[in-house]
């Protein structure tokens, strides 16, 4: 891996010219931030050496360098996902690559159904834990001792200090427990039932191999989901991603209030 690593490393180093401490990832119908960067260089993924790519809609598919909310930053404009048929250790390849270039804190988005019946469609929440029902781990396998330890903790998912400085801003600001599964498919009422009886507010299909990589590397996180549907059986109504990229749309100034304060308070 290491020499795939440090080939991805210097094509993209050749292609900026500063050095940002701080990652975004951008999920489902969220991507719209990375427009607001300032003094931008942009990179498709499809351009970078041993690079995965997005193929799932509202995933665009680009690193992007600049500014935000006066931070240097570099935002994932797509992520990518297990049911696309990536494994973990791709993601993990993509978090270790961001530690490589610099990045200390790392912002991450998604989009989410909600299991929580408090929770209502448009609620962004600031996800406390996290569930794997992935049944992945990006970690297995041989250790990456340059990067971490055999066996991380993963008692505290976020950055507390920053968690604090964000909840001092936003005092109303909810809070959940996030539960991955591979999908595509939405998950079945049963399923739901049986997700809220294990404790989960909300349930996605990202985020979580992010967040164990991230934690290994020493990236500290912070993690906000959009609750963009009730989840199957909460509502007698069927899903589709028309719903979550329609509602997405509808909070662009509310997230964006948010993660740009996130950024400001650093």
């Amino acid at each position: 891996m290491k020499e795939k690593l440090y080939e991805t490393l210097e094509y993209i180093n050749s292609k900026i010219n500063k050095t940002p401490k701080i990652g975004l990832i951008l999920g489902s119908g969220l991507g719209f931030l990375a427009d607001s960067v300032e003094d931008k260089i942009e990179i498709s993924y499809d351009e970078i050496p041993n690079f995965p790519y997005s193929t799932a809609p509202g995933h665009e598919g680009k690193l992007v360098f600049g500014r935000l909310s006066g931070k240097d930053v570099v935002v994932l404009k797509g992520r990518f996902h297990l049911y696309e048929g990536w494994s973990s250790e791709t993601i993990k390849f993509v978090i270790y690559t961001l530690k490589k270039l610099g990045i200390e804190k790392l912002l991450i988005t998604n989009a989410a159904g909600a299991i929580n019946k408090t929770y209502k469609p448009g609620d962004i929440i600031l996800v406390k834990d996290i569930i794997n029902f992935q049944f992945r781990n990006p970690l297995r396998g041989p250790n990456e001792d340059e990067f971490g330890p055999r066996f991380p903790d993963m008692s505290k998912i976020y950055d507390e200090e920053w968690v604090e400085k964000i909840k001092k801003e936003f005092p109303e600001l909810k809070e959940g427990v996030y539960l991955a599964v591979i999908g595509p498919s939405y998950e079945t009422p049963a399923e739901i039932r049986a997700f809220r009886k294990f404790g989960a507010d909300l349930v996605g299909m990202s985020t979580v191999p992010e967040i164990i990589a991230a934690q290994h590397c020493g990236i500290s996180c912070l993690v906000f989901s959009c609750a963009t549907n009730m989840a199957a059986g909460v509502l007698d109504q069927p899903l589709s991603h028309l719903e979550v990229m329609e509602v997405a749309n509808k909070v662009k100034q509310e997230f964006s209030t948010l993660i740009l304060k996130s950024l400001e308070v650093l």
